[in-house]
């Protein structure tokens, strides 16, 4: 039985994923010099029903056919930007697309779902809680995670 503040987890799945990662860039100036910085963002994972190997051509399809929002934003009808799609030692895919002047990368991957948890939320402080908060100060946060030894 699960009470509505026990944590919900779920271990040792067999789904398996594509997930599609896109390189957002922003631009920023600082001291007059004009940085580019790249973050990678996860923009959307798919459940896949099937084994390993079914996963990764769903991947090899979504690296050749997946149109990031920065290209289809802009895109005509008809529009079909260039595509450079390299395969990784891991198993990844780092594609290169370019259209007019814009350009952008994705990174597709497959993973297993190994681990879940369903997020959970402390009840509300009573008004007591909230005035020992304030006289007292914030209660001691939870430990750092560390390897068990």
């Amino acid at each position: 039985m699960t009470t509505d503040h026990a944590p919900t987890e779920h271990t040792g799945t067999d789904q398996w994923y594509v997930l599609i990662e896109e390189d957002t860039r922003t631009t920023r100036s600082a001291d007059g010099v004009e940085l580019k910085l790249h973050r990678w963002t996860l923009v959307a994972s798919h459940a896949v029903t099937g084994t390993e190997a079914q996963a990764r051509a769903v991947a090899e399809d979504a690296a050749l056919h997946h149109l990031p929002a920065t290209l289809a934003r802009h895109a005509r009808p008809g529009d079909t930007p260039a595509r450079q799609a390299y395969l990784t030692q891991d198993g990844a895919w780092l594609v290169q697309l370019k259209q007019r002047h814009r350009e952008c990368h994705i990174r597709v991957s497959t993973a297993r779902l190994v681990h879940t948890r369903e997020e959970t939320q402390a009840p509300p402080k009573t008004l007591k809680e909230k005035l020992r908060h304030a006289l007292e100060g914030p209660a001691p946060s939870e430990a750092a995670w560390a390897p068990k030894t």
